[in-house]
């Protein structure tokens, strides 16, 4: 028994984090595969197994316009109801890096397209990410590449790929680019634009599409990072792939992602790695595959350091609604109102398709504010106080199989179990239980038994422990 708890624990981690949790039969099966199968099952997703596309999902929720055509609400559906967790996680991870915002660019079928694409590359080779990200019509007008012309260029494109999209200001206390490789990096993505402008009027949303304008290019010999040549942007992306500060970057990243809060981004050129090691892990298998962000992955999942690392992270707003919802089995199905999950996000301090700036949310701690924390706590315990919920009604049964009377201790730890393996402080569980002590004797075999555990759940969830996946 201790070995399947240690086993169903561990899975529980893994779908938290390469995920957005899962209920205890969940855990369960997958348990049952075996964490090896389950790894490859995550980083192999199936086709179309979401089971509501965009168009049908349009017909579903009433709410949603053909104008908006209602991609935030419908992104978040799928971060709920996809068995391809980690595709939809990584999604998040691009959505946070390589960044745009609806604020500017202002036609969501055009960030749609962004979206699929991260789908498409996510966890494919970065040097393919790179320039599906450098060719997105999203990217391109919230950057400002359509007014980069030759002879007149525009640098923001050109900065923000080497400083916030692939490389980072620095490594190691030495800056990893100068202001005449950012120059000529805009020069080399001259002629990358749109077809069409972006904003909707006056003919209402529409796609926007990427085309290369040859006569703008500027075919001058360049010289970057090093190298000199007639570079054009995939020339350039090629040359950034190979630089040991992508390698660098990329692998941080990942790790603040997936094991355990890093240091925020800006501070990387003189803030070393948590993790040396399990760093130069990943730069090594950032090069020794190709760039392959999925055999990236791979070597991650599988390694000590994100095996030892449960509850080392603090949840972003969009974990912890998604892993609340999943937990309690709601919106599995459309139905209207669903706008008000979007809204909570964004009142925790995460409005997906809106970042803040191009550089992106700042995590951990960050999150964490006494408004944002009164938020995140409302929220989980209105859900998991809902006894009707399917999740919640789980938790209860489960409960109730352990006999006619259970302890206050063994009703804490296993309601803890139940939710995915929680710890809670020795202090806290005390407090718990001798709070279930004082209304008597609990007997599983009663209306108000279903009412008990609600509250317990909600006690749980407004804990500090609830606030880390």
């Amino acid at each position: 028994m201790a070995d399947q708890n240690h086993d169903i624990a561990l899975m529980a981690h893994l779908m938290r984090r390469a995920g957005f949790g899962a209920q205890y039969a969940e855990l369960e099966e997958r348990t049952a595969k075996g964490y090896d199968a389950t790894v490859e099952e995550l980083l192999n997703p199936d086709v179309n197994p979401h089971g509501m596309d965009l168009d049908v999902a349009e017909r579903c929720f009433i709410e949603w316009s053909h104008q908006t055509r209602g991609v935030p609400e419908y992104f978040a559906f799928r971060m709920i109801n996809s068995r391809c967790q980690l595709e939809e996680k990584m999604v998040l991870f691009w959505h946070g890096i390589l960044c745009t915002a609806d604020s500017k660019t202002q036609s969501y079928p055009t960030s749609y397209d962004e979206i699929e694409m991260f789908r498409q590359l996510g966890m494919g080779s970065f040097r393919d990410l790179l320039v599906g990200i450098s060719r997105d019509p999203a990217m391109i007008f919230f950057l400002d590449n359509c007014l980069s012309h030759k002879g007149a260029i525009n640098e923001n494109y050109g900065r923000e790929l080497l400083e916030l999209f692939s490389m980072g200001v620095g490594m190691d206390g030495e800056f990893n680019y100068t202001e005449d490789d950012v120059k000529e990096c805009a020069r080399a993505f001259t002629g990358w634009t749109i077809a069409n402008n972006v904003p909707g009027q006056p003919y209402g949303r529409y796609h926007a599409q990427f085309v290369y304008n040859p006569e703008d290019h500027d075919e001058g010999i360049k010289t970057f990072l090093g190298e000199t040549g007639n570079f054009n942007g995939e020339d350039v992306i090629d040359i950034i792939a190979k630089q040991p500060a992508t390698a660098r970057f990329i692998s941080r990243h990942l790790y603040s992602y997936f094991i355990s809060d890093e240091a925020q981004v800006p501070s990387w050129m003189e803030t070393p790695p948590k993790d040396p090691e399990t760093i130069k892990m990943l730069e090594d298998e950032y090069f020794r595959s190709g760039y392959n962000i999925k055999s990236m992955l791979r070597v991650l999942f599988h390694s000590d350091a994100f095996k030892n690392a449960r509850f080392q992270r603090v949840k972003s707003p969009v974990e912890t609604v998604m892993g609340t919802l999943r937990l309690v089995g709601d919106w599995t199905e459309p139905k209207p109102g669903f706008e008000f999950i979007f809204d909570e996000m964004k009142h925790m301090g995460q409005e997906l398709f809106n970042p803040p700036s191009v550089e992106g949310w700042h995590t951990g701690q960050e999150w964490i504010d006494g408004g944002t924390l009164v938020h995140r706590i409302n929220f989980t315990a209105d859900f998991v106080g809902d006894v009707n919920q399917p999740g919640v009604r789980e938790i209860i049964n489960r409960l109730a199989d352990a006999g006619p009377v259970i302890s206050p201790e063994q009703m804490v730890d296993t309601t803890c179990l139940l939710m995915g393996h929680y710890e809670l402080a020795d202090e806290t569980r005390q407090m718990m239980a001798a709070s279930l002590e004082k209304g008597g004797t609990i007997h599983t075999d009663t209306e108000e038994f279903g009412t008990r555990v609600s509250e317990l759940l909600q006690m749980i969830v407004a804990t500090k422990e609830y606030i880390y996946a």
